[in-house]
């Protein structure tokens, strides 16, 4: 491979699906190729793989990649050295990082960590659930859980340490979290040597604004409106932007009319228009943003 060639793994399974799209929002024109696992990332200086997140920070520790997205909760749990380049809020249920519980059946009588002394505990996380475990003075039987952990309190096991962005499915198996463990999120990560060699530095740092350009943008819509002078400040008022409102000068007449477009968090669009509208605003005009840097 050249040595202008940034290796990048992206993660397989739940988050696939996101990431992709994260990806496309950010300007990199991915194709997948449901057959293979080398997604083409529209980037002639890039070569992609996809592979759980799971084992993303071993390939990436060992320098067999360069960098990758994978969650906290798996750097931790693999106990790796790698330079976190960023935080990418982001999940497949929605804009949220996910928390690692201990959970447990609501008929159990279990109430705090101190209670599994001698118990059963199924995770994912094993050796973070071990060194969990320790800190709190508990010895309990770890055992490695492939799937469908809920479903195993309390027949099978005891107690679960789980990842949950909503809690939905614990209560749906009608478990209760006695104590969240540490909250986690998707991270680009990077190999250390890879991180000191400025080329791929550079090249990360640009990916890495770019996604978070993206996600920022998630957020966010642009608003563009036409104002009399006269209610130009009742208008802006009412603007919470990022930075102040841009204001040009429109030729209309002998009435002075000025454009006003400004950025604001989307959560609040629905009831800002209709007070820009009556506070003197006219001709608005709401869009996406494809990315925004801060």
């Amino acid at each position: 491979m050249s040595e202008r060639l940034l290796k990048i793994g992206l993660p397989k399974g739940s988050l696939q699906n996101a990431t992709v799209e994260l990806f496309r929002k950010a300007g990199f024109p991915v194709t997948v190729d449901e057959r293979a696992y080398s997604p083409d990332l529209g980037d002639d200086e890039l070569w992609g793989v996809l592979l759980r997140a799971q084992e993303l920070p071993m390939y990436i520790a060992e320098g067999i990649l360069d960098c990758g997205l994978t969650g906290y909760d798996w750097i931790l749990e693999r106990g790796v050295d790698l330079v976190e380049v960023s935080d990418l809020l982001y999940a497949k249920g929605g804009m949220r990082p996910y928390k690692w519980v201990l959970a447990v059946h609501e008929s159990s009588g279990i109430t705090s960590v101190k209670d599994l002394q001698g118990k059963r505990i199924a995770t994912e996380l094993v050796e973070v659930t071990r060194r969990y475990l320790a800190e709190n003075g508990v010895e309990a039987n770890v055992e490695f859980s492939w799937g469908a952990t809920e479903a195993k309190c309390p027949s099978l096991v005891d107690a679960v340490v789980e990842g949950t962005e909503t809690g939905g499915t614990l209560r749906a198996n009608n478990l209760v979290i006695i104590d969240t463990l540490f909250e986690s999120c998707t991270k680009l990560v990077a190999n250390p040597h890879a991180w000191e060699n400025p080329w791929k530095r550079g090249k990360i740092e640009s990916i890495s604004l770019l996604l978070n350009a993206a996600l920022e943008a998630e957020n966010m819509v642009g608003l563009k409106m036409n104002v009399r002078e006269a209610d130009l400040k009742a208008v802006t008022d009412c603007l919470p932007a990022l930075k102040n409102p841009t204001i040009s000068p429109l030729a209309n007449g002998d009435e002075p009319w000025v454009a006003v477009e400004t950025i604001v968090d989307r959560r609040i669009v629905t009831d800002l228009i209709p007070r820009l509208k009556r506070a003197g605003a006219q001709g608005i005009i709401e869009y996406a943003l494809t990315k925004v840097v801060i």
